[in-house]
């Protein structure tokens, strides 16, 4: 039900993040906390920092690392997670990884292991929540964090763009195989922001430049940009809002 009062309240409920520990991650869980959420904070790096500033809001903090890029890990965390009480009824697929190489040097296990961490594992983890809110008949939401590459092509990351657009598919079919049980699948698809994916491109002037002239805003994004939109889909005001990408670009797509 929607709650007339604050219908962007998250409070009582645990939010899942993963790739938590820094950047884009650990803002949303951020934003999520001051909305009200305690947050299951998921990466395979040092969760502390995060943690501190999850519990700086007054909420709940815990810390489970996990590296999603390893099928078995994936596995152990979804009966990890099935297991809990009361259940997280929040997902928000954040991690991801990238590798970089011209299309002739583009080796295989580069494929492979970006493919595992951006896709694979997105989709066994909302398949085994998706599993326990039905069984449990509780209503769930679902954000998968996609990217300027899930609407263009690219260059030099071949895995990275083929993870990013088949989870917009992805996005769409979850959404629609889950909305009759009260589950929404949204994604979210950051502009150019500054988190250490970005560095590189940052320290190139003329990359830099021509990216900065494409976007709208005329800055780069801060990971905090991203608040307002993961509360949102988060919260009962999006009840009825399914199986969207939305962009946060500066305006990058509209130019």
């Amino acid at each position: 039900m929607l709650n007339q009062n604050n219908p962007f309240s998250l409070g009582g409920q645990w939010a899942v993040v993963t790739g938590a520990s820094k950047g884009l991650g650990a803002a949303m869980a951020v934003a999520l906390a001051e909305a009200g959420a305690h947050i299951i904070l998921v990466a395979r790096g040092d969760l502390k920092q995060t943690a501190e500033r999850v519990e700086k809001t007054g909420r709940q903090a815990r810390l489970c690392k996990v590296d999603l890029g390893d099928r078995e890990q994936t596995r152990n965390f979804i009966t990890e997670l099935s297991a809990m009480s009361p259940l997280p009824t929040i997902l928000v697929n954040n991690a991801g990884t990238i590798r970089r190489a011209s299309l002739f040097e583009f080796e295989e296990k580069d494929w492979d292991e970006v493919m595992e961490t951006n896709l694979s594992s997105i989709f066994f983890l909302c398949q085994g929540l998706a599993r326990q809110w039905k069984a449990n008949n509780l209503r769930g939401k679902i954000i998968n964090i996609a990217s300027m590459l899930s609407f263009q092509g690219g260059i030099r990351v071949p895995s990275y763009t083929a993870s990013k657009t088949g989870l917009t598919g992805l996005t769409r079919l979850l959404a629609n195989e889950l909305a009759p049980y009260g589950i929404q699948v949204n994604a979210i698809a950051p502009g150019y922001m500054e988190t250490d994916n970005t560095a590189a491109l940052r320290a190139d002037p003329q990359r830099n430049a021509e990216i900065l002239g494409r976007i709208p805003a005329a800055r780069w994004g801060d990971p905090g940009d991203l608040g307002g939109s993961v509360v949102f889909l988060a919260s009962a005001a999006s009840n009825y809002v399914t199986g969207i990408t939305l962009p946060v670009d500066g305006g990058w797509l509209a130019r």
